[in-house]
């Protein structure tokens, strides 16, 4: 960032542009919108372990049938886990949205998105720079590009806050060059 001063007392950092970035408007995430991709980005992480409360579903079934030990609380206590590790994981994500430490998700920022990097701006002279290393995966929503940082973590770009069509095509060529997304 090369540092401008507009006072002697006050720095004032400006925040280095590029010419051929794509630009969108002024977006803020929702907290409801958070917490459905937090949570369906959590499911597509867990899906393998799905297959335990199967197995031991279909383990309790067969020794039920065969008649070696007979139970139905078993299948109670697979339920009521499974509902409680769910729920579990939505108040976790529901929590987040009202930490004063993640505030910054819930902002509104302008993108300014080039092949470098993704540049956050809350206005003219305040952001942040995202680098493309840290994303591990981006895909493509009915309504919206996903780029996802983390667990919990990530930036929805919906194709409404986009200046064009153009734009949108520069993105995906450039998440296209960063093997983010497939070619079709």
């Amino acid at each position: 960032m090369a540092k401008v001063s507009v006072n002697k007392h006050q720095p004032v950092y400006q925040m280095p542009t590029n010419p051929a970035a794509v630009r969108t408007k002024r977006y803020a995430l929702p907290t409801k919108k958070y917490i459905t991709l937090a949570m369906k980005n959590f499911f597509k992480a867990q899906i393998k372990w799905i297959l335990l409360p199967v197995a031991l579903l279909l383990i309790n079934a067969v020794v039920s049938i065969t008649g070696v030990y007979p139970n139905i609380w078993i299948y109670v206590v697979i339920f009521v886990a499974v509902i409680l590790y769910i729920l579990f994981w939505v108040i976790q994500f529901t929590g987040i949205t009202q930490l004063a430490q993640y505030k910054p998700m819930f902002e509104k920022f302008s993108y300014e998105i080039d092949q470098r990097q993704i540049l956050m701006k809350m206005n003219a002279k305040e952001g942040s720079i995202m680098k493309w290393e840290q994303i591990q995966d981006v895909y493509k929503d009915e309504d919206a590009y996903v780029l996802v940082i983390s667990r919990g973590q990530f930036v929805h770009l919906p194709f409404s806050i986009f200046t064009s069509e153009h734009d949108v095509k520069v993105f995906e060529r450039i998440l296209k060059q960063k093997e983010f997304l497939k070619e079709k």
